[in-house]
Parts: structure tokens; C-alpha cells; sequence
């Protein structure tokens, strides 16, 4: 899609978390919203996102959920979508907030990760921000702080 002077349109940025992205690299129930979501939001992710999304498609393989030709297309798949996404990376002030955010949360700790990659993402104004996960828990927390969780 062309905006004027026929640039292309460059979608608004959202923040990805793990469970929002395996599902456009392998068939889920809600593959069909998450590919709605992809055409309308450009792709913010955490350092480790990839290592996240191999070992969620490895689990559907060991859980009979994908075949070995399919856990290789689907591999292929994060790795076209890698080539878009913007990467917050690690430091010691993410680590920190990822830290009080476990002892404010109920979160696991690559969650937490994932939430505080996506506050430095935003420089900790997350109003009007958009942050997209499958897991209810982590979607909670973002919406307490201030992100608009679309619902997967």
C-alpha cells in the first residue's frame, strides 16, 4: 500500500511477545487474529524472542502438535519474520526492572523480560503503546502498566 507521493504506508510498531509470534509460524487456533494483528502492526521484540520461538515450536514437536517437516517450515518462517522485527536488547537497567516486575507480578521470568524489554522499548511511556501476548497473566500486567493489550 502506497502512502502519497507514493511512499509505502509504514505500519504503527507494537510490541511482540513470544506467544503472539508462534502462532504465524505454526498453525494454532489463533493464527487467523495473530495475521489480522501482522498486516496491521510492525514488529518489536525482546533480545531473546528467537530462542523463545525455538523452543515453543521444539515443544509442538515433542507434543506431537507439529511434524518434523513442519517444525522446519515453521522454523524458516521465524526466520523471514526476524528479518523485520526491531530488537530491544539487554542491559542491567532492563534486568532491574524485569526484577521488581516478578516481585509486583505474577509473571515468570522471561516475562518479565519480555514486559521490561517492552517499557525501554516505549522509554517507560507505554500510554497508548500496544503490546500483544497470548498469555493472559503477562497481558494483565502490561495493561496495569498503561500498555493497551490487544487481545489474542
Amino acid at each position: 500500500m502506497a502512502g502519497r507521493a507514493g511512499r509505502p504506508l509504514e505500519r504503527p510498531s507494537a510490541f511482540w511477545d513470544t506467544s503472539a509470534l508462534v502462532p504465524l509460524c505454526a498453525h494454532q487456533e489463533i493464527t487467523p487474529r495473530v495475521i489480522a494483528l501482522y498486516r496491521n502492526y510492525g514488529m518489536v521484540v525482546w533480545w531473546a524472542t528467537p530462542v523463545e520461538i525455538t523452543s515453543a515450536l521444539r515443544r509442538l514437536v515433542r507434543m506431537k502438535q507439529l511434524t518434523p517437516d513442519d517444525w522446519v517450515t515453521s522454523q524458516r518462517l521465524a526466520l523471514d519474520l526476524a528479518e523485520s522485527w526491531r530488537i530491544v536488547q539487554p542491559s542491567d537497567a532492563l534486568r532491574n526492572q524485569a526484577t521488581q516486575l516478578v516481585e509486583r507480578y505474577d509473571l515468570k521470568a522471561a516475562d518479565a523480560m519480555q514486559l521490561a524489554a517492552a517499557l525501554d522499548w516505549c522509554e517507560d511511556s507505554p500510554r497508548g503503546e500496544i503490546f500483544l501476548t497470548a498469555d493472559q497473566k503477562l497481558r494483565q500486567a502490561a495493561v496495569l502498566n498503561g500498555f493497551d493489550g490487544k487481545v489474542i
